[in-house]
């Protein structure tokens, strides 16, 4: 967690007031990748990578935002709300924009926010700073927002201000998300349910492979458009289906000689992912974590063969770690492309797999992973 103290200092350094300090989470999805926009189903969990929040209320119309990692401030007024030059500033003043949009009463304020979710990694550091900025201001302003209200707003911030058309996963992980438990999220119905993850035995663990492929954005419009594809195939032979996830895989093969090789395996690895979830959680209800360890293994070979999102950096890491004692699950998390690995590791060996597979990749790639070793927290909250 970041030092609240770092954030306390400088507001106090700029501002001289005692602010209000709100912790606001990253993010990991265990299993569940690339079902959102399918509606389907996700396993999310918040972890102990943060941006933290200092904030007061101000009783005129200006707003003054202070970033610690940039070193920079921005200053606006709420009744002239528009795109700033400097790209990190629109996630907050998105925020503001949909506040106001919404009919909220609010002034300005006083902001300093820091935190070491490292940027670029695939935990979601925009989701962090949208939901925590709307939820502090809820709270500074009473303006009595219920948290999925919360959350829509969030992501209202980085789809029409940001320009970003982000699923709500992330801005929903980042709310509701609960100690020592991950979050099965229907992506249709927003219905959750908490899955205890008691992992005193195991840690989560990322390798961040510290690339990102140009391939990243065209692929991934490109993959929804096949899904689509596949919906508006099957809808001529199953009727009242909306999306894959009303389809099951037997359903799928039966009408498999409609389809041409590419659509029907990006169609396979969605219904096969959903119902990797569903074992996944049935796994963690029982304390089996070498059972949910192989379904993120049975994830990244569908990821990386049917879905074709994986890259040779990811693969390397998953292959790398899936071969050392101690670790029961690895597998890609996110669009793909780059970013990070989730790895599944018992406790006594998280050093020693961590050590070996940092020096392996260097060799390969000329430069370490990123590791990082996450613990399950609760969602953004007040810092007492």
């Amino acid at each position: 967690m970041t030092d609240p103290e770092i954030i306390r200092n400088k507001f106090k350094q700029i501002f001289n007031e005692e602010p209000q300090l709100f912790r606001s989470p990253g993010r990991v999805n265990l299993i569940g990748e690339h079902t959102d926009y399918n509606n389907g189903f996700v396993l999310p969990a918040a972890i102990d990578k943060d941006i933290l929040f200092g904030i007061t209320p101000r009783n005129d119309n200006k707003i003054s935002i202070f970033s610690i990692d940039f070193n920079e401030e921005v200053n606006l007024e709420i009744i002239n709300i528009q795109n700033s030059e400097k790209s990190w500033a629109n996630y907050l003043i998105g925020v503001v924009d949909q506040l106001i949009k919404s009919g909220k009463k609010i002034k300005g304020f006083n902001c300093v926010f820091g935190g070491d979710i490292p940027i670029g990694a695939g935990l979601s550091s925009s989701a962090a700073i949208e939901a925590g900025l709307t939820f502090a201001l809820n709270h500074i302003y009473e303006l009595s927002i219920g948290n999925l209200e919360i959350v829509k707003l969030a992501q209202k911030a980085e789809n029409e201000f940001v320009g970003v058309q982000c699923g709500i996963m992330d801005q929903f992980i980042n709310i509701f998300g609960k100690e020592n438990h991950v979050l099965k999220l229907d992506c249709r119905s927003l219905m959750y349910e908490y899955v205890p993850f008691n992992s005193v035995s195991y840690k989560v663990v990322l390798f961040d492979s510290r690339v990102k492929h140009s391939l990243a954005s065209t692929e991934y419009n490109s993959r929804r458009k096949q899904c689509e594809e596949g919906v508006r195939i099957l809808r001529k032979h199953i009727p009242g289906i909306e999306s894959l996830r009303d389809v099951r895989k037997e359903q799928l093969f039966e009408y498999q000689k409609h389809f041409d090789n590419i659509i029907f395996d990006r169609c396979l690895y969605v219904i096969e992912e959903n119902e990797r979830v569903g074992k996944a959680c049935e796994a963690l209800k029982g304390n089996n974590f070498e059972t949910f360890g192989l379904q993120m293994i049975y994830s990244h070979e569908g990821l990386r063969d049917k879905y074709e999102v994986s890259c040779r950096e990811l693969d390397y890491l998953v292959e790398a770690a899936t071969v050392q004692q101690g670790v029961l699950g690895s597998r890609m998390m996110g669009g793909g492309f780059g970013g990070c690995t989730i790895n599944l590791i018992k406790n006594d060996y998280v050093k020693d797999v961590s050590q070996i597979i940092s020096e392996e990749y260097r060799i390969t790639f000329g430069e370490k992973p990123g590791v990082y070793i996450c613990k399950i927290v609760d969602g953004t909250g007040l810092v007492k």
